[in-house]
């Protein structure tokens, strides 16, 4: 199998770079970074990856709007996309998913535990 393509957004760049040298490293994932909700529509439509992790508070267009409008296209009509999110109660997570997200993931986040946990949410959609 080849290495699963993932975006990671976030507006933070300690986060960026943090989960993304985790799941480059540990896992060889291949990671492309965007730093808005903007920019990985444009990323998207340009080239979709396999998975999507998406920081939920961001300036400007959050998590939840990004995903709307990723909705809204074909190249994300489909596309998983996973939540990352420092308010993870089970209200909180309930409410993301009927939202459409596969998956959850509270930050701070484990970085030596997030390539797995990407790895069983990609396992759990059937594309590892």
């Amino acid at each position: 199998m080849s290495a699963r393509r993932i975006l990671l957004v976030d507006d933070d760049a300690d986060i960026r770079q943090i989960a993304a040298l985790s799941l480059r490293r540990i896992s060889q994932f291949q990671v492309e970074l965007a730093a808005s909700g903007a920019e990985a529509l444009a990323i998207v439509a340009r080239d979709p990856p396999d998975l999507l992790l998406l920081d939920v508070s961001m300036p400007g267009m959050d998590g939840p709007s990004t995903l709307k409008a990723l909705r809204a296209t074909p190249a994300g009509s489909s596309l998983p996309i996973v939540f990352f999110t420092a308010t993870s109660s089970e209200v909180e997570v309930a409410r993301l998913c009927a939202l459409g997200a596969v998956a959850v993931i509270p930050k701070p986040f484990d970085v030596a535990t997030l390539p797995r946990r990407v790895r069983d949410i990609l396992t759990g959609i059937g594309l590892d």
